[in-house]
């Protein structure tokens, strides 16, 4: 099989979708002719033309209102925000019409609507530009939210989020852009609300979110000889719908349990997920559950301070070894 990059495998993505639907189209800032930010969607302006690939005013606003009125009429927009910072300038369409039409319509509208963002920090680009907000929407119903951290997974959760007739916000973290993985060459589709386990284990569970899931691997990598230990990974991919039973599974097989997730520790995906392993496996717990996340203060600038705050691999270390 061979292999190419996260930022590569959503390019695949969009043009195999785009070929196969007509009703297809996306746009954003800086989208078309530049690209994008993260040089995504490079090609797709020359490929299929500026009916279908715009770029936009700077307003989130307008480009998520944009984005739910051409699909109550037909069409499947594709609307990138360039961080998630920003989705809060859409705040009102997101939450006040994007979540809810479907349901207050009775199903009579759908509502396909996928709305991309890069997100986190990595890059030293401060406060405002590396949050990762996806926990906050895990309150709103009507949404379904997922954070692929491999490429095969952000390839056929995108081509499914595409073919969706609900609306799902995609999380991007920008530091997976330039990792390489295993993508087939034949198509495929990921399920939207369906668990994957990354790793096989027995001693000990981490339930890894986005970017945690590729740093959760690596630490496995090294402290499994040194502590003797068999590590289980299990990555969500999806936050809404959450599936808990390969989670469940896991914890009681292993009996530990680490989440690990980006975002401030107060009310993050990871709370949500520790408190629904408490509702339905108390029992198998021999530990506390342990939660390896950001600090919760703004992103600081500096490079440093970045690393400090945001969840590192010897967090990971240290839940581990508290764990044990």
């Amino acid at each position: 099989m061979r292999e190419i990059t996260y930022r590569e495998a959503i390019g695949e993505a969009y043009r195999e979708e785009m070929k196969r639907d007509k009703n297809v189209v996306t746009f954003g800032e800086d989208l078309a002719e530049y690209g994008g930010a993260f040089a995504v969607t490079q090609g797709l302006l020359e490929e299929f033309g500026h009916d279908r690939v715009r770029t936009t005013p700077i307003s989130e606003a307008a480009i998520v209102g944009t984005a739910i009125g051409s699909a109550m009429v037909g069409l499947r927009p594709i609307a990138e925000i360039m961080f998630d910072d920003f989705i809060f300038c859409a705040g009102d369409q997101v939450v006040n019409q994007l979540a809810k039409l479907r349901y207050m319509s009775g199903g009579q509208l759908k509502i396909p609507v996928v709305i991309r963002m890069a997100m986190g920090a990595g890059l030293s680009q401060a406060a405002q530009h590396a949050q990762c907000v996806m926990g906050m929407f895990m309150n709103v119903p009507g949404l379904k939210i997922a954070c692929p951290s491999t490429p095969y997974d952000i390839k056929g959760i995108f081509k499914s989020a595409i073919r969706d007739d609900s609306p799902v916000m995609i999380f991007e973290h920008l530091t997976l852009y330039d990792i390489k993985g295993d993508v087939p060459e034949e198509e495929y589709l990921v399920p939207i609300g369906k668990s994957d386990i990354k790793k096989t284990g027995n001693d000990l569970t981490i339930v890894a979110v986005s970017e945690m899931v590729q740093k959760a691997l690596a630490v496995t990598e090294k402290i499994e000889k040194e502590k003797n230990i068999s590590i289980e990974i299990v990555d969500p991919i999806s936050l809404a719908p959450l599936d808990m039973d390969p989670i469940i599974e896991s914890v009681k097989k292993t009996g530990k349990v680490i989440i690990a997730y980006n975002g401030p520790k107060t009310n993050g995906a990871g709370a949500e997920i520790s408190a629904r392993i408490n509702e339905q496996a108390l029992e198998y717990l021999d530990s506390p559950i342990y939660r390896v996340a950001e600090k919760d203060c703004p992103i600081p600038f500096a490079p440093i301070l970045e690393k400090a705050v945001t969840p590192q691999e010897e967090d990971i270390i240290e839940a581990i070894e508290n764990i044990l």
